[in-house]
């Protein structure tokens, strides 16, 4: 692949990361407007951002966000402080230069839309600041008329290129230029050529530089500078003492013989973030696809082992199936995410929608640290979107209301992630008016969802919102009621294994809880054989093994059994699957828990605990009810993954009856 691609791909993901980091901040100076941490977190993401952006040539990013960054600088040096509106713009102009990166993510220039909107933005800014014309500022080089005499210093920088520089795409030259603009720079430069000249060679690169910088720039920002080649050059950065200036008669040998101290000076600015190390995700793919594999042929190694009854071989074999095992975990840490970065980006959506409604909401975000796959991450946010913005929209009433309610005018909206039994739970939850089961009712029967004489639960009422193009908005804009699209996250939810619960009281909010595994690709699973199918269950839904106390009414396929003093409903696997053959003589029940709900399934028998690879169904098979996907078992046979909150949801009318029944009891 070509270096300088590879080094493009690092700016825009760092760039990209920089942009999160000052919308965060920006978000929070709109509450604590003298922050300086936070200015300065700010002003650092659009300095570095537009820095690295001229090392690559992009100047539109370069011209754009100069004019940010003097607005910034002003407020960072005390001249102008922040307030709602700065922010706004601010947040306008963090969007701005996203659209510009994705363009030259893509080799295209900003196009006419997108240069007019940036040339309102430069007006608005232009405003802000107070200054009526900026003498040249719509080029990069314009940077160094804006430098003031106030706090410049000098400083004397020494940089030797490796010889792979031209190879790796960078060119010495674009250096020089960028620190053109941001000061002024007298440079002297050294070729070291080879002593030898049957040794040189036109592709390497010999230069060495010598550069006098005067301005405002920090020492870390200048190293910021070379941040693309500090890996492979010798770099030096002092401040110039007693007006000395670089050496003009240095020699080239002078230039090569910089002082040991460059590197240990290079090593301790270079490393700080040595620990970390950016793998692409197609690689971990890979590794987990490999893992996967590695975790069925262990399995069936094992079985084979099994069947020749060697005590030394199975020795040998449970030692390898633990270090299959640890390299699971191993595995599987490496693609586990925290969800705190998700969440973060939902207070930009919060504050947008609640100003455009006029509502005055603040975001609660709390088990931020919680880690789940990263797979699941990147397809959780579209389901998380609809339920904000649909919370702030229809959940959370407008500050009138709520005043003549009684309720604070500030309405909340909170974000809470924890683990429970091997999976994750995100709770989203307002203090709203929760949902009218009244309203939800009477729409469901006009739409013939139910008839008039049906009578359900709350529970079964609320889950209404869930069927396809079911809303009760009074009317239709681009955030709309609670109901539109409430049927696509539910829908997104199922394909990752997940499920959507809701806790609403009238008056007092609404709570959407979601339940997720903690990864897509590789789990421990309990198996359990029905006549000649095999099926496997999540370990840690299971809770137990009982055995069947007496024969089920295999018409029905469903009944219950008091299991210490506890209705536990059953399903009988068999009937539900349509499994033929004869049934065990004895039939054993899995006690499987998901959240708070219990059932009891019937299966003829109990085969273990094992390492078990999901794969998704095919288009012909995804369809099918209760199962979300299909594993290979050591023995090469399939067994269907059950998909438990289908099971349950299957089965809920008859829970919710025969609880009712017990308690009348």
């Amino acid at each position: 692949m070509n270096p300088m691609f590879e080094a493009l791909q690092t700016f825009m993901a760092e760039a990209r990361t920089l942009l999160e980091e000052m919308e965060h901040g920006l978000l929070s100076l709109e509450q604590y407007p003298d922050d300086k941490e936070a200015i300065n977190a700010v002003f650092r993401a659009a300095h570095t951002i537009k820095g690295s952006a001229g090392l690559f040539g992009l100047d539109d990013i370069v011209g754009f966000t100069h004019h940010a960054e003097t607005l910034l600088d002003k407020i960072r040096g005390g001249d102008m402080q922040f307030n709602s509106e700065l922010v706004g713009l601010f947040l306008q102009c963090r969007d701005h230069i996203d659209n510009l990166l994705s363009a030259a993510d893509q080799g295209r220039a900003a196009d006419d839309v997108m240069q007019a909107a940036g040339g309102v933005l430069v007006e608005h800014l232009r405003t802000a600041l107070g200054e009526s014309v900026l003498a040249a500022a719509d080029t990069a080089s314009s940077a160094a008329a804006t430098q003031t005499a106030n706090g410049e210093r000098r400083w004397l920088i020494k940089v030797q290129f490796g010889t792979d520089t031209f190879r790796n795409g960078m060119n010495p030259s674009s250096f020089v230029q960028y620190l053109q603009s941001m000061g002024q720079l007298q440079v002297t430069t050294h070729f070291l050529l080879p002593e030898d000249p049957a040794g040189f060679d036109p592709e390497n690169c010999y230069i060495a530089l010598d550069l006098e910088y005067t301005g405002t720039s920090t020492e870390e920002e200048l190293y910021g500078v070379f941040e693309f080649v500090r890996d492979d050059c010798e770099l030096t950065i002092q401040p110039v003492v007693s007006g000395d200036a670089v050496a003009a008669n240095g020699s080239a040998a002078g230039a090569s013989d910089m002082s040991s101290s460059t590197g240990e000076t290079n090593k301790a600015v270079g490393n700080a973030g040595s620990n970390l190390i950016r793998i692409h995700a197609d690689k971990l793919d890979a590794l987990i696809n490999l893992v996967g594999e590695l975790v069925t042929t262990s399995a069936g190694v094992s079985l084979l082992a099994g069947r020749h009854q060697d005590s030394m071989l199975m020795e040998s074999i449970s030692d390898t199936a633990r270090l299959v095992e640890d390299i699971r975990e191993s595995a599987m840490r490496l693609r586990m995410v925290e969800i705190g970065e998700t969440f973060n980006r939902f207070r930009r959506v919060v504050r947008d929608v609640a100003k455009e409604l006029g509502k005055d909401i603040a975001l609660e975000i709390t088990g931020g640290d919680t880690e789940l796959d990263k797979s699941v991450v990147e397809r959780i946010g579209d389901p998380l979107t609809h339920l904000i913005r649909n919370a702030i929209d229809h959940g959370i009433e407008t500050p009138a209301v709520r005043r003549a309610a009684g309720k604070p005018e500030s309405g909340t909206l909170k974000l809470h992630a924890y683990h429970e039994s091997g999976g994750i739970v995100i709770e989203v939850s307002d203090d709203g008016a929760g949902l009218d089961t009244k309203k939800i009712l009477a729409k469901a029967i006009q739409k013939g969802l139910v008839s008039p004489e049906e009578s359900l639960s709350h529970a079964a009422i609320t889950q209404l919102i869930f069927e396809p193009g079911f809303s009760t908005a009074d009317r239709i804009s681009n955030i709309s009621g609670r109901g539109v699209g409430m049927d696509v996250v539910k829908r997104n939810l199922e394909a990752l294994r997940g499920s959507i619960a809701i806790d609403s009281q009238a008056g007092a909010g609404t709570t959407f809880r979601i339940r997720l595994p903690l990864t897509l690709a590789i789990v421990g699973g309990f198996l359990m054989g029905v006549g000649e199918a095999n099926y496997v269950l999540p370990l840690e839904m299971v809770q137990e093994c009982v055995e069947l106390p007496r024969q089920l009414p295999s018409e029905t396929g469903r009944s219950y059994i008091n299991l210490r003093g506890e209705v536990l409903p059953l399903l009988r696997v068999r009937d539900y699957f349509g499994v033929t053959g004869e049934a065990a003589r004895r039939e054993n029940v899995l006690v499987v828990r998901l959240g708070h709900r219990k059932i009891g399934l019937v299966v003829d028998e109990l085969k273990g605990e094992l390492q078990t690879v999901i794969k998704p169904l095919g288009p012909l098979f995804e369809q099918i009810k209760g199962v979300s996907g299909s594993t290979i078992l050591g023995s090469g046979e399939v067994a269907l993954m059950l998909d438990v909150a289908a099971l349950l949801d299957d089965i809920a009318e008859f829970v919710d009856e025969r609880v009712q029944t017990s308690s009348q009891r």
